[in-house]
């Protein structure tokens, strides 16, 4: 066990962040297993801009990689775009 406040503080904002981080990560994923599934292209086409803005906020808080990010809302664009 840590020594010092500062360790000590480190150790509980650390869990605060992983339990937020894991959290965004779930809800993001969901969201786009939810927009994959969708087989309406109005439906896909309104949900589209909320799950692009949850991926980017993701990989601008550096939970995911920039490039994943990238390939993510690429890949749901060509979904969209072919329903």
């Amino acid at each position: 066990m840590a020594n010092h406040k500062s360790a000590l503080k480190r150790i509980r904002n650390s869990e605060v962040k992983r339990l937020r981080n894991r959290y965004q990560h779930k809800t993001t994923r969901t969201a786009i297993k939810k927009l994959k599934e969708t087989e309406d292209k109005q439906e896909a086409s309104k949900l589209y801009p909320s799950v692009v803005s949850m991926i980017d906020k993701l990989a601008k808080k550096n939970i995911i990689h920039d490039n994943k990010a990238a390939n993510l809302k690429s890949n749901l664009a060509k979904h969209v775009a072919a329903l």
